[in-house]
Parts: C-alpha cells; structure tokens; sequence
C-alpha cells in the first residue's frame, strides 16, 4: 500500500514516514518546505508542492492509496495574532487536499489533530466525549477540519481517523530526525536550548495555577508513539473499520517545573529560567484519556518523561557542534 505523506518534512511527519517504511508502506511525501525540513526527508521521495497546486496534487495522489496530513501551522499565539493565515492554510488548503482526495477516490484519511479542539476541558483527564470548545484560531481551524471530515464520511463514505495529540516531544532513537521548529516554543526543546545557551533564559508562565507546585501540567507523549498510532489507525481503516476520532497521550500529566527538574537530570545543568506572567487561555492541566485509542487501535503509549527528554537531548547535540561531547 502507497500513502502521501503531506507534511512529511516536518517533525511528526518525517517520524511517520520512517515508521510507514518501517512496517512495509510505499511512501511518497508532498511538502512545500514552509516549514519543513530537508534533511528530515532525506531517503524518501518528495514532490515539492504546495496544497493549492490542483495539477501536482492530482498527480501524486494518482499513486497512492491514503493520505497522512500534518501540514498545518501549529502556533497557538501566532493563530491569535494572524488568523487569516491559519484559515487560509489549515482550513482552506486542506480542503483543497480533501476534495482531491475525493475527486481521486482516495478515501482513507489519517488527520493530525489536537488536543486544542477541546479548549478548556470540562474535566481531565480528557476523554472523548468533552464538548468541542477550541479558544483559538488554531483549535478552531482544527476542529473546523475535523467537521469537514466527518461530513464528508456520511455524504461519500470518505473513511477517517482524526488523532488528537496532546504534547508530541521527544526524538528518533537512531538520532536522525527530531524536533526542529523555528522559533522554538514547545517546552522540552526550549529547556535544553537554554541549557545550551542557544536562547535566553527559559520564561515559566506562571507559577500561581491550582497545580501542586503552580506550574501548568500537560501530557508529554513521545513523537515514536504517535507514529505508531497513525500506522495502527491506518490499518484500522484498510480493515474496514469505522471513521474514529480518538485522543494520543499517556495519561499522565507533568507541570513545568517537573519538566525542568528532568531536563537537568539528563544534561546534568541547571536550567536558566525566570518567572513571568501567565499566558492568556493556558489550561492549568491537560492530560489525556486514551483509552479509546487502546480500545479500538490496540495502542498505546509506551515511552515515558526520562527516554523523551533523553531522545531529545540526544538529538539537540548531534544538531549543535557546539555540544559536541556533552
């Protein structure tokens, strides 16, 4: 079987990718390099085009028999700051990619998702079954993605898996690929930047949240495993199973200072950090219920907090000369 990568350059989809491969899948990645990276495609075979490319699009999709799509912009701030492009990408683009796909008859979809469809949870750990209340442009274009698809299963019989992460960290064990963001917002990765001195002092955004130590708490889940759940989620639909709209995380939940405190066990350095103000609309707790994803996908997260922050270490000295030898 044949899949198209779309996105396929960037951190969760180049993991994909060699995960596919891995388990036997032919796969072709289609990116634009907005924001993906070459070196993380590298062995695979790239159409470079953008998703309003009809005639590209249309080509490539002749060739393969389902679809994994991660290209979509991912910075919560920037959603808020800059909504038109948010819209323009993740809704408008991928409805392009959605109705190609149906003009092709490609009718299995893997969806990359997001916990931020929920907003603020009615309760945690998150299940399921928590009312669809995104507080930014961003959850909102996801979860707009996410009704088109379902729409578009009960008018066509399109087949779906919409897989709503919560906090992808980590990096490959071979240290090939890992996290590359520019700018770099997510936590793990700006605490060993610090550490590195490759960035200032590391912001907590508050330290007064009804948490035990009053840091947020969030569920960390290894990019390995979320590769592999989009795999078992593609064997799920090729057997005949039903459209799914399932959560990817542990279960369990670490605040920013725990975080830290991890990170400098693994550098064997203190992070540099500062406290300052909260950010508007952080949840003080996210941590998933994915029992559904263990029901239905035989799935489930299998790497905990020390082997992602290891992993991600790992990869940040391979990728900086600078800590060579560290």
């Amino acid at each position: 079987m044949a899949v198209l990568v779309v996105g396929g350059a960037g951190y969760i989809g180049s993991q994909a990718s060699r995960v596919l491969r891995k388990h036997g899948y032919e796969v072709l990645i289609y990116d634009n390099f907005s924001t993906g990276h070459r070196r993380l495609a590298q062995g695979f075979e790239v159409v470079e085009a953008d998703l309003s490319n009809t005639a590209q699009l249309t080509a490539a999709l002749q060739r393969v028999d389902a679809v994994m799509h991660f290209a979509a912009h991912a910075y919560v701030g920037e959603s808020v700051e800059n909504p038109r492009k948010y819209f323009r990408n993740n809704v408008e683009a991928g409805l392009n990619l959605l109705n190609a796909c149906l003009d092709s008859g490609v009718k299995r979809f893997i969806f990359s998702s997001t916990c931020a469809v929920y907003g603020v949870p009615e309760r945690v750990p998150i299940s399921e079954s928590n009312g669809r209340n995104p507080v930014n442009p961003y959850g909102v274009s996801k979860m707009f993605f996410e009704r088109a698809l379902e729409a578009y299963d009960r008018a066509y019989g399109f087949r779906y898996a919409s897989l709503r992460y919560f906090n992808a960290a980590g990096a490959d064990d071979s240290g090939e690929i890992g996290e590359l963001h520019d700018p770099e917002t997510h936590l793990i990765p700006s605490a060993l930047l610090a550490v590195a001195g490759q960035r200032g002092e590391l912001e907590i955004f508050g330290t007064d949240y009804p948490t035990p130590d009053g840091t947020c708490i969030r569920d960390y889940i290894h990019v390995n495993d979320l590769a592999e759940a989009h795999v078992r989620a593609l064997a799920h639909l090729s057997s005949g199973g039903n459209s799914l709209a399932v959560n990817l995380g542990t279960g369990h939940g670490y605040s920013v200072k725990e975080i830290l405190t991890a990170v400098e066990k693994a550098t064997g350095k203190a992070v540099p950090a500062k406290v300052v103000p909260r950010r508007a609309g952080d949840p003080p707790e996210l941590i998933a219920d994915s029992k559904q994803a263990e029901t239905i996908l035989q799935w489930r997260a299998t790497r905990g907090l020390e082997n992602i922050v290891q992993t991600a270490w790992e990869w940040m000295k391979r990728t900086t000369p600078s800590l060579a030898g560290s």
